[in-house]
């Protein structure tokens, strides 16, 4: 019997229109590519969700949202992980933020070569013009996010649902065995929050923000263009946002969902 149909599976493969990020920047970050186009061979090929970009404005909000939480280390200690980082655009944006270093973890190498031209386009033109900020440094890891090494530094790590509860629970897994072994700290950003129960009811893991929070004006109107595409889905203008803190099995109160 063939197994049943999932959300994912209705996804059509688009690369218009084109967002308005890459537009102004020159890049190449837009379209949506279904889960059945990323197949890499890898066991967990069949928990993957889809590529389409993170709104620019929802990002920026929770790492705003993130900073009002109050992190133990000012913001230029911590490495900042995008996990899934598809074609880049969330390391584009993170890299306007002092971060210590950003990184994009992307299993799929036609993604991850994409990511790594938008970083060199992005990083030269940055530097080219006199008037722009400084950026962050960022690198591209074509690699499985469950093999990945944490980084000793404080951590942000940032998911836009790349993967469903089964590679999410091996995940949070990685996190503390890492963290068994030597110190570390961490705090996670995750972005239409479809599996945040999982985290909820992980011990060593404590929710700090649950809310939706919305795009703005600009990024709402390529959304509603991008998804008309999608006979099955709809564009609300937001995103479903979600804040966690590593504490550890035995530090901090366990997160109960229904208090």
């Amino acid at each position: 019997m063939p197994a049943p149909r999932r959300a994912r599976d209705l996804l059509q493969r688009t690369d218009f229109p084109v967002h308005p990020f890459d537009q102004m920047h020159g890049v190449d970050t837009s379209g949506l590519v279904p889960a059945a186009h990323l197949v890499t061979g890898h066991a967990n090929d069949e928990h993957i969700t889809a590529y389409y970009g993170v709104a620019p404005s929802i990002l920026r909000a929770l790492i705003g949202h993130w900073r009002e939480s109050v992190p133990p280390h000012p913001i230029h200690s911590y490495t900042f992980i995008d996990v899934g980082a598809g074609k880049g655009r969330g390391l584009l944006v993170a890299s306007e933020y002092s971060f210590r270093k950003v990184i994009g973890i992307e299993l799929n190498p036609a993604l991850a070569d994409t990511a790594r031209q938008n970083v060199g386009h992005w990083t030269r033109a940055h530097c080219e013009d006199p008037t722009a900020a400084s950026l962050a440094p960022i690198e591209v890891v074509e690699q499985d996010a469950l093999d990945f090494e944490l980084p000793a530094t404080p951590t942000l790590l940032f998911l836009f649902h790349p993967f469903e509860a089964p590679v999410l629970k091996q995940l949070l897994r990685r996190i503390e065995t890492q963290f068994a072994n030597r110190p570390g700290e961490l705090d996670l950003l995750y972005v239409n929050a479809e599996c945040a129960n999982v985290i909820d009811l992980n011990p060593a893991f404590r929710q700090l923000f649950l809310e939706n929070v919305p795009m703005s004006p600009e990024d709402h109107a390529a959304d509603v263009e991008a998804i008309a595409r999608q006979k099955e889905y709809g564009s609300t203008g937001d995103e479903e946002c979600a804040i966690y803190r590593y504490t550890g099995r035995s530090r901090g109160p366990i997160f109960d969902p229904a208090a």
